[in-house]
């Protein structure tokens, strides 16, 4: 079993920065790709971001390309999201995900491709 916890939401102006970080417990062997969702309010959970346990396959979200990135420390344990330029539309719930893989340069991009979920972490970006 694999816990997730996520840290680093909180209330910023648009245009600001924000950096969230996922640490996984409870595994072993490091294999595990990982990612970033988001839901807000009405709406259904998104893609946001996702990386292989390499390092080496990264995906992300149109709405974010440029703006957002994604990392994951050597021990391969913690997954790091730096947003940057952030808007009111980034407003959401934001959850880390990660699922055990095989393939060191698989990196998920749907909801389907991970098993484990964090409880989520609120960012607020005001106008």
């Amino acid at each position: 079993q694999v816990q997730l916890a996520e840290s680093g939401g909180g209330l910023v102006q648009a245009g600001g920065s924000l950096r969230l970080s996922c640490t996984a417990s409870g595994r072993s062997g490091g294999r595990y790709a990982m990612g970033w969702f988001r839901q807000a309010p009405g709406k259904e959970r998104e893609f946001v971001a996702g990386i292989s346990w390499s390092g080496r396959d990264i995906r992300y979200a149109d709405s974010v390309q440029g703006r957002f990135t994604i990392s994951i420390d050597n021990a391969k344990t913690t997954v790091a999201l730096q947003m940057n330029r952030l808007k009111p539309d980034d407003t959401a719930i934001y959850s880390c995900a990660a699922v055990y893989a095989y393939n060191a340069d698989f990196a998920g991009g749907k909801a389907h491709d991970y098993e484990y979920w964090g409880q989520g972490t609120q960012v607020t970006v005001s106008s």
